[in-house]
């Protein structure tokens, strides 16, 4: 999660999976003693909207931005894996702290609409939001159907969701292709500090070596060495 100062609120970039991450979010708003006006989600891996439905019922008035791929991964992904998980709960035996875990994953797809977007990000641009000037990237078919980075120019910080990830990249709902393209555009970017999906803020410099990683290991497996 990456906060921004808005005029007068915050803006909240990505709100976490479980409940103890969500509350961090909600005891910063109070400590700073600012709402929450706006929520930008990278993507709509769980771990990355898990909080919407918490921090809008905290703040009745923040708008999520976001693309609307979750409505298809709800149809797809979403719900081969609700299935998966039905399946391991149906059986008698297994580990009761495991199965607690996926119960809240349960919730969290079942939570539906809450996690959706009130604003559908639907192309590339920038924008004023709570006050503050940023630019709002799209990336389709990269890491997932949709994923948006946000970058401040007033601190040079850009937050890039999981087209940056430490240690490695994770393909599962990916098109390498296309993330790998995702990458050039970041690179455009201006920014000082890149704040990835998972992992500690990078530099220029270190984004540049993982993004070198990166096309060696796509032209590795393009290959035919071992």
């Amino acid at each position: 999660t990456v906060v921004f100062d808005g005029a007068g609120g915050l803006i909240v970039f990505d709100t976490g999976r479980h409940a103890a991450h969500t509350d961090e979010i909600i005891d910063y708003a109070h400590a700073r003693d600012l709402p929450i006006v706006a929520i930008f989600n990278s993507h709509w891996h769980l771990d990355h909207v898990g909080g919407n439905a918490r921090l809008r019922k905290a703040y009745p008035g923040a708008r999520v931005h976001a693309s609307g791929a979750i409505e298809q991964a709800m149809q797809g992904f979403l719900a081969k894996y609700r299935a998966q998980i039905e399946q391991i709960l149906a059986k008698p035996d297994g580990d009761a702290a495991q199965k607690a875990v996926l119960r809240d994953e349960l919730a969290l797809i079942d939570a539906g609409p809450a996690l959706y977007p009130d604003e559908r990000i639907e192309r590339s641009g920038v924008q004023t939001i709570a006050g503050r000037r940023v630019q709002v990237g799209l990336e389709t078919r990269a890491v997932t159907a949709g994923d948006v980075w946000l970058f401040d120019p007033a601190t040079r910080t850009l937050a890039a969701g999981d087209l940056v990830t430490l240690p490695a990249p994770l393909f599962d709902t990916a098109c390498p292709a296309r993330w790998q393209a995702a990458l050039g555009h970041l690179a455009k970017v201006d920014f000082e500090r890149l704040v990835p999906g998972h992992g500690a803020p990078l530099t220029r410099a270190q984004f540049a070596t993982w993004r070198t990683a990166f096309d060696h290991l796509l032209a590795c497996s393009a290959s035919k060495a071992a």
